[in-house]
């Protein structure tokens, strides 16, 4: 058997830049409406219905997130204390 080493200088891959949000709203609707939508994406007013709702989901999102990180910590601190007594 024959074991073959070859070394091959490669290039670094190019930095990537972040591609911006684009909003793409496809589908069967106006494009009166599409533009509407496309507003009321970005500029919601947080009195309005959708701003509220948005609001809400945001922070129901980050509160879940906290008490993932919580309960994982807690799991964490338990497991180790039990194998170090």
């Amino acid at each position: 058997m024959e074991l073959v080493l070859t070394q091959v200088d490669l290039e670094p891959l190019p930095k990537q830049k972040p591609e911006p949000f684009v909003f793409k709203n496809e589908g069967l609707l106006t494009s009166s409406y599409k533009e509407e939508i496309q507003d009321n994406f970005f500029h919601s007013k947080p009195t309005s219905i959708f701003g509220v709702k948005q609001k809400v989901k945001s922070n129901l999102y980050q509160c879940s997130l906290s008490v993932d990180a919580i309960l994982k910590l807690t799991v964490f601190t338990l497991v180790i204390i039990a194998i170090v007594s």
